[in-house]
């Protein structure tokens, strides 16, 4: 079969992409469902506990900066197989933790490294077998991501019940590690990659309006955006919420992220994918709202993981989209990883403040937090879209790294 532009093994190498990202997702965002069991064995806070998921999720969006141009550099099969190693050595050494403590570094830097190796060069990959049907193909490729939320969650709730929080993690070790394993067999460059000469540094980058704009909006939206990766489960549990519904909110918001990756990515093929872009980070917005008005309302709970999962799907399948659109594929691995670099800043920062909040305040004032920042994401992204709209998709080009 030739490598060719839209082809079926591009559609295979986008699936392989989605495989992997639902094992690495499906375990970093099902933290929720164990975070009572592991702040109640090791008698910690609910900042203490939360900051095991924001060292994983921020390392991950660190660390992407790095694979993503280590990818266009060697390839994806031997980043996919890191990312394999990386997550089974991970969990088990996490499942055998005597404190939170160590816990931070085996699953932060091992589910966080493994979470940096399946995303961010994953996409690139998927972004250079693909011309007319980018956006439609990386909507695919993050599928994995809301399908691994949708998944992930409420099967590590049931496991936890019927086994314990360390067994469970030994079963994704297992899974997962294999999961990855068999996408590297698949996962190839495509015909349209194409290599920084010298990769662009985040200064670089940030010279450039729109990158610059992108970035920043990222940073507030991403304040809110981890926020129920974490606490929305724990939350509708203190309201009398059974365990295993709780969890099933997390899996919502993945499950309606799906529709929105694959459904968005083929509207952005069609009407373009900046102006579905800035309309995600408001319905994210709106989202975190609704759930400060929601109280002890499931259905309410239940409004809020949809809108959230439709703008959240909805911006991580458009934002490497818009970044191929707006700069082009030239060492798009790279670039899209510095762009996650920003959400990396609201991933650390956000659950342990929000936990904080929490244990001082309350929910209202954490959920308001979270509100607020997304609120301030999407006027940061208003003037990019009132640019886009008075002059042509074409802009200046990124300045050549120096």
């Amino acid at each position: 079969m030739n490598a060719v532009l839209d082809s079926r093994r591009g559609w295979l190498v986008a699936a392989a992409a989605a495989s992997g990202m639902f094992a690495v997702f499906g375990v970093g965002y099902s933290f929720g469902a164990f975070f009572n069991s592991m702040s109640e064995e090791f008698e910690t806070s609910a900042s203490a506990t939360a900051l095991v998921f924001s060292i994983t999720i921020s390392l991950s969006f660190l660390l992407g900066q790095w694979t993503g141009r280590w990818c266009d550099r060697v390839g994806p099969k031997p980043v996919m197989r890191t990312a394999a190693a990386s997550l089974t050595i991970g969990l088990l050494l996490t499942a055998a933790v005597p404190n939170l403590w160590l816990g931070y570094v085996t699953y932060g830097v091992g589910v966080g490294f493994a979470i940096a190796c399946a995303y961010v060069p994953m996409v690139a990959t998927v972004g250079g077998w693909f011309e007319r049907r980018r956006a439609t193909a990386l909507g695919l490729a993050v599928t994995g991501i809301g399908m691994g939320t949708l998944v992930g969650s409420p099967v590590a709730a049931r496991l936890i019940e019927a086994t314990s929080w360390r067994t469970t993690y030994v079963i994704f070790a297992l899974f997962g590690g294999s999961v990855l394993m068999m996408a590297s067999l698949v996962i190839e460059p495509g015909p349209a990659a194409v290599l920084a000469p010298k990769p662009l540094s985040l200064r670089t980058l940030l010279r450039n309006r729109e990158f610059a704009l992108l970035y920043v909006s990222i940073i507030f939206s991403t304040l809110g955006l981890f926020v129920p990766f974490v606490f929305l489960a724990d939350y509708a549990e203190d309201r009398g919420v059974s365990e295993v519904k709780a969890a099933a909110l997390v899996g919502i918001i993945g499950g309606i992220s799906v529709v929105s990756r694959v459904g968005l990515g083929g509207l952005a093929d069609r009407f373009g994918s900046l102006r579905l872009y800035v309309a995600c980070f408001s319905l994210m917005a709106v989202a975190h709202w609704t759930w400060l008005a929601a109280g002890s309302s499931y259905p309410l709970l239940m409004t809020y993981a949809v809108l959230l999962g439709l703008g959240y799907g909805g911006f991580i399948a458009l934002a490497p989209a818009v970044l191929a659109d707006r700069l082009g594929l030239t060492g798009l691995g790279g670039m899209i990883g510095t762009l996650y670099t920003g959400a990396a800043v609201g991933a650390f920062f956000s659950p342990p403040l929000a936990g904080w909040l929490i244990d001082h305040s309350g929910y209202t004032a954490a959920v308001t937090y979270g509100a607020a920042g997304a609120t301030i994401g999407v006027f940061i992204l208003l003037p990019i879209l009132k640019t886009s709209t008075h002059r042509s998709a074409s802009i200046d080009p990124v300045p050549s790294a120096p």
